[in-house]
């Protein structure tokens, strides 16, 4: 979590003004004191960044998704998915896609880094080496495979927004191996991605099929306040 915490582009904080923001809540210090009372068993003690990572990543842990209609099919409910479903999932899965070679169940991910020649929206400069660099120029613009679990909800898609649609981007993959990187860029392309040149209606199965990997059956109520008085669901201007 410290990327966004602190890049400029996302939330721009710093650990100082983190810690003050955080010390100068009284909320924030009651609900710290109770979730490290060791910590705060002294008058003066404080809260401190390794709690508040700690924290966030107790709370992250908590965002479990297992409980979709495909986890309902894969645990024996044939009903659970649709015939159109089913003939997306076996698209996703065959050696013609190939999605499951990356994007492997459960998890719909194997971990691993690849890079996908993906393009810039519109407008923007080619960057070879956005999110992550490898070290290697050969192997600049690598990312490492999300999971696929709740992908209908996280709109727009790849690294820079550049698809507006779930359907958008998985027709990227039939447009063949590196078709958007620009000419002279070396890009050492995923083997996985080569040309399924999948039939529109292959596509459109395929996408029915990820929305079935939605589960918000464990999310937590959002709050529409924050304990520093600032609205939850807008946030500062």
């Amino acid at each position: 979590m410290l990327g966004p915490l602190y890049d400029p582009r996302e939330m721009a904080n710093t650990p100082a003004q983190l810690l003050a923001a955080l010390r100068g809540t009284p909320a924030y210090r009651r609900l710290f004191a109770q979730a490290f009372p060791d910590a705060f068993a002294a008058d003066d003690a404080r809260i401190q960044l390794d709690q508040l990572y700690t924290a966030l990543t107790a709370f992250q842990a908590s965002l479990v998704s297992l409980n979709s209609r495909y986890d309902h099919y894969a645990h024996g409910y044939a009903d659970a998915l649709t015939a159109r479903e089913q003939e997306g999932l076996n698209v996703f899965r065959s050696f013609v896609a190939r999605c499951a070679e990356c994007h492997t169940p459960p998890l719909f991910t194997n971990q691993q880094i690849a890079v996908i020649g993906t393009p810039e929206p519109e407008g923007l400069p080619f960057d070879p080496g956005a999110q992550l660099s490898l070290g290697e120029p050969s192997q600049r613009g690598g990312f490492r495979i999300p999971t696929l679990r709740n992908i209908a909800l996280t709109a727009p898609y790849m690294h820079s927004g550049r698809f507006a649609t779930l359907r958008d981007a998985v027709a990227f993959y039939t447009g063949g191996r590196g078709h958007a990187v620009p000419e002279g860029e070396d890009l050492k392309i995923h083997w996985h991605i080569w040309e399924p040149r999948l039939r529109d209606e292959e596509i459109d199965a395929l996408v029915d099929f990820l929305h079935t990997l939605t589960d918000e059956s464990l999310k937590p109520a959002e709050p529409t306040l924050l304990p520093s008085g600032l609205s939850a669901m807008h946030g500062p201007q």
